[in-house]
């Protein structure tokens, strides 16, 4: 990875169709399944997200922040059966989000078999920000386990 990149990109076939992977991830109460990074622990609202400009709001846990702490996260992108993203933003500055989105596309191959990008992107991260968390803070290879988890837990579904 060379030092000017801001995001990264992971992709991955599920054989399921988009609308069952759409319903895991609108669903925040199912976000700690299919979390590669270990940090997700459970939704404070269990609604399912409808449209952008929504908010939910995760427990988490990761040592680097000191245990545990809670993010708010705006939906800042919705189409149904297509695509889903969200800013997080600490408890803080729960409305102001620090400027790195999690955003995944969902296109179909067939009826039953979807291709799933998931896009971590830090480029609107302030530099005093990006150097304190040293970004990403999330490696591709967590990336790809969270796609992979994905696909065990819509098979649950």
């Amino acid at each position: 990875m060379n030092n000017n990149q801001t995001s990264i990109t992971v992709t991955r076939t599920i054989d399921a169709p988009a609308k069952d992977i759409f319903e895991v991830l609108t669903l925040p109460a199912r976000h700690h399944e299919f979390d590669g990074s270990g940090m997700v622990r459970n939704a404070e609202n269990t609604e399912r997200v409808t449209k952008s400009g929504e908010k939910f709001v995760m427990n988490m846990h990761a040592e680097m922040m000191g245990g545990d702490y809670v993010m708010h996260n705006h939906v800042t992108a919705f189409d149904e059966n297509k695509m889903i993203g969200w800013q997080p933003a600490q408890e803080q500055s729960k409305d102001e989000p620090q400027g790195w989105e999690w955003l995944y596309e969902l296109k179909p191959v067939d009826a039953d078999t979807t291709e799933v990008s998931l896009t971590y992107d830090w480029s609107k991260v302030d530099e005093k920000l990006a150097k304190e968390v040293g970004f990403p803070a999330i490696p591709k290879e967590k990336l790809e386990e969270s796609l992979n988890l994905l696909a065990g837990a819509v098979v649950k579904n």
